[in-house]
This record gives C-alpha cells, structure tokens and sequence, in this order.
C-alpha cells in the first residue's frame, strides 16, 4: 500500500513503521494486522456515526487517532479511506494533538 504524498518513518509512539506528511503523522503499523490513523478530533466527531458501525474500528473518548484492525480485505480498503480522510483533515490542526496510547515516544522521532 503506498501514499504518493506520504513519506514512512519511525511512528513518533516507536512503532516501526509510520507514515506521514512533512508535519504531520498520518497512519502508523502495529504489526501487520492493526493500524492507528490520525484523523483529528473534527474529524472523528465527524465520521462518529460511521465509525461506530464498523467492528474493525475501535475509538478513544477525546482522541484524534482511531485504530482499524486489519482482518479482512475490506478493512485495508476502510484504511485507505480512513488515511485519505486524515489527509484532508490534517491540513486544519487538531486543538489539542494526542499521540497513540501504545509506548512512549521514541527520542529523536518526530
């Protein structure tokens, strides 16, 4: 899967592979079958009704990352429009950025 507009980087939670934007941090991996993407609190607000009715989606109370787990080939095409979400949604900054839950950021990362 790539993003002609996304480069891939170490995810600022230390997960091995992410991807982002020049400033910001779009979708990184929890191995291969489960990715957090940032789509901004708006956003989330926004998409809630939708989100909600997908088993492959879970949210966090007050976050602008949802995580997707990837099973099915129907989940990597909700992925895809998940990021190309975010993308329109990261060009308006988020209030408050949240990282992801998972491990403390990686010195030096973005």
């Amino acid at each position: 899967m790539s993003w002609p507009s996304l480069t891939p980087g170490r995810a600022h939670c230390g997960a091995e592979l992410g991807l982002g934007t020049a400033t910001e941090e779009i979708v990184h991996f929890h191995g291969e079958h489960e990715a957090d993407v940032h789509l901004t609190r708006a956003m989330v607000a926004k998409l809630r009704p939708a989100l909600l009715g997908s088993s492959a989606v879970r949210l966090r109370a007050g976050s602008g990352w949802v995580t997707v787990r990837l099973d099915m080939g129907s989940d990597i095409d909700l992925l895809a429009t998940l990021v190309s979400a975010a993308l329109q949604a990261n060009g308006v900054p988020d209030v408050a950025p949240d990282g992801c839950t998972r491990t403390r950021p990686v010195p030096g990362t973005r």
